[in-house]
């Protein structure tokens, strides 16, 4: 079973919006803001069920075309996106997209990190983009989460992301249970946990299991990121920590 099919059943799952994601969504994007996406023409690559696109949306986009290659995401996506007229649903790989100087923004959230051929997908991306567009990107830093190559992603690599995925969602409940329980308890010590402490258990437990179930999960450090970008016809790079000091956020205009 193949990364895409694995989340396919995650996003089958977790399907339901929340008004989490909203905040979660400024933090990936940030510094753009709600103000950036209005009016624009917005490419969601890789868009899980929906959640993104819909937040894009509701910020004003003029029109979001969102993609993943699964049709049970597919399906999640396009039910969650049914009140906007102005946004479609595709089913696509990344590697497989044809658009061209078609989107003033195109971004992807947490799915450059899961794929074989990372270089590959970004230029793909940026074809699509008009000239003069935003590419945005959200991937996992390395910095702050030393821990989970060290810890998590042995236990990923060597079991779980062998498994069969709905054993890995029982699994999941022996790290959910306790993270739970430690961050509404302490609420920190980082910012993220304290972020995390306000979601329901039913969101801790999806991204407990969203971490264990891909068979590509890379932490990239910023220069990692940067030679990414350097790679693309793109200018104005800038790679920053979100307000939550998770992951990396990669922001660069289309030359």
């Amino acid at each position: 079973m193949t990364s895409e099919q694995r989340f396919g059943f995650e996003w089958n799952h977790y399907d339901q919006l929340d008004p989490q994601y909203e905040l979660q969504f400024k933090n990936w994007v940030a510094p753009l803001g709600v103000h950036d996406f209005s009016g624009k023409t917005v490419l969601d690559a890789g868009c899980g069920m929906g959640r993104n696109s819909y937040w894009a949306l509701k910020w004003g986009a003029s029109e979001v075309t969102a993609f993943d290659y699964d049709e049970r995401t597919v399906v999640a996506a396009t039910r969650n996106l049914k009140e906007f007229p102005n946004a479609g649903v595709v089913f696509k790989s990344i590697y497989d997209i044809n658009w061209q100087d078609s989107f003033d923004i195109a971004f992807s959230i947490g799915v450059i990190h899961h794929l074989a051929y990372p270089a590959k997908a970004l230029a793909n991306m940026v074809r699509a983009i008009k000239p003069g567009g935003i590419l945005l990107i959200w991937v996992y830093g390395y910095d702050g989460n030393e821990w989970i190559p060290k810890y998590i992603d042995p236990i990923r690599k060597n079991i779980t992301a062998k498994l069969p995925v709905w054993v890995v969602y029982w699994l999941a409940y022996l790290f959910s249970i306790p993270l739970w329980l430690v961050i509404k308890l302490f609420h920190g010590p980082t910012a993220y946990l304290r972020q995390l402490a306000n979601f329901k258990f039913w969101h801790v437990h999806s991204i407990v299991f969203d971490q264990l179930i891909p068979t590509v999960a890379n932490y990239w450090k910023r220069d990692e990121v940067a030679e990414l970008l350097a790679q693309l016809s793109v200018a104005n790079i800038k790679i920053q920590h979100p307000p939550n000091g998770n992951g990396w956020t990669a922001i660069a205009i289309k030359k």
